[in-house]
């Protein structure tokens, strides 16, 4: 059994995450939550690409109103984000945010957290706990000798407690930092001290290149341990490249399933077809198919042949022509130019 499998059961709108059910993708808008219209339209894209849960900045009264608005348009359910003003997380719940994430240390005293915790209670919304390390207390700075895992947890810890003081335990925890060793320590020490859902993320990772790589180093860590409930990989860049990564992310751990899984070789100089350019086009081409199969796009009459039959569906290049391999039996050599198109058929009539 792994943290996640007992982890609390919380209901956000309508998913439900924690108890073993499975680990949810997250990312967030970065339009302005009060332009209705250029929100909405993102979240769309969003959830296309397989969005599970959606947060949008709720900075003013305006963008508390247009939660309304929103949630009537989209699919998923969406978590209204609050920095400093409570009254903020207050107008957010009234507006229909399906969840709230605060950082209780920046909203001020406990009398303003009991008056989000109370708006919260009423309407069974659940309260997401964000710790991040660039933002930890200055006495656990001080305390730890700097920005620790064990300060992280501390300061995660004492903010729940302080809710729960309240009479209140619909909670998720998150403690971010864009260093993936630090956070990889911090959530394996947290797992040990409670057993709220964990939302998983390595914070302000960086560019869609780089910031996929650290966030899959750090969340394949933590994931791997069975430590977890959802996930956002943080880009910066278009949304959309977050789901993809942590689609991937999640398939490569074998904790989603569905989507077509891409594999394709590294090419070399016995590669006779344009492998690269047509690799790149299948993967995006797999993307508009919601079969859950492996698709193999090989270079060279070498390993291609057996790597394409040890997939569901394969092409093997030859010289300015490739070989169509579906279930481990060759059906088809088709010149270069037409390979692309031949998958493309095959993908149609799959299953047919």
């Amino acid at each position: 059994m792994t943290y996640r499998d007992n982890s609390k059961v919380i209901q956000i709108g309508d998913r439900v995450i924690g108890g073993g059910n499975p680990i949810l993708i997250q990312s967030m808008t970065n339009t302005r939550t009060e332009d209705v219209d250029a929100t909405v339209a993102q979240i769309l894209e969003l959830e296309a690409a397989g969005c599970d849960i959606i947060r949008c900045t709720c900075p003013t009264d305006e963008a508390a109103r247009a939660i309304g608005e929103i949630k009537k348009r989209i699919h998923i359910p969406l978590v209204a984000d609050i920095h400093f003003d409570y009254k903020m997380a207050i107008a957010a719940i009234a507006n229909g945010a399906d969840k709230i994430r605060i950082n209780p240390g920046n909203i001020g005293g406990k009398d303003r957290i009991k008056a989000v915790v109370d708006a919260a209670r009423e309407r069974n919304v659940p309260i997401r706990v964000g710790v991040n390390s660039g933002s930890l207390e200055r006495e656990l700075v001080a305390k730890y000798g700097g920005v620790t895992p064990e300060g992280l947890v501390e300061s995660a810890l004492d903010k729940t407690h302080m809710i729960e003081e309240f009479g209140y335990d619909r909670m998720v925890i998150s403690i971010k930092s864009s260093n993936v060793m630090l956070a990889v320590k911090a959530h394996e020490l947290l797992a040990k001290e409670t057993d709220y859902p964990l939302h998983v993320g390595i914070t302000e990772a960086g560019t869609v290149y780089s910031g996929s790589v650290k966030s899959a180093v750090g969340l394949g860590l933590i994931l791997g341990q069975g430590i977890g409930d959802t996930i956002r990989v943080s880009l910066s860049g278009n949304p959309v490249e977050e789901i993809k990564a942590a689609k991937l992310i999640l398939r490569a751990l074998d904790l989603r399933k569905g989507g077509i899984d891409v594999v394709s070789c590294p090419t070399c100089g016995r590669t006779r077809i344009d492998l690269i350019g047509l690799a790149n086009k299948v993967e995006t081409l797999a993307q508009n198919y919601p079969l859950d199969i492996r698709l193999a796009v090989m270079g060279c009459a070498v390993n291609g042949p057996g790597e394409a039959r040890e997939a569901d569906l394969g092409v093997a290049g030859g010289d300015g022509e490739g070989l169509i391999i579906k279930k481990g039996e060759i059906i088809r050599k088709i010149p270069e130019d037409q390979l692309l198109d031949a998958l493309k058929e095959e993908l149609d009539n799959w299953g047919k």
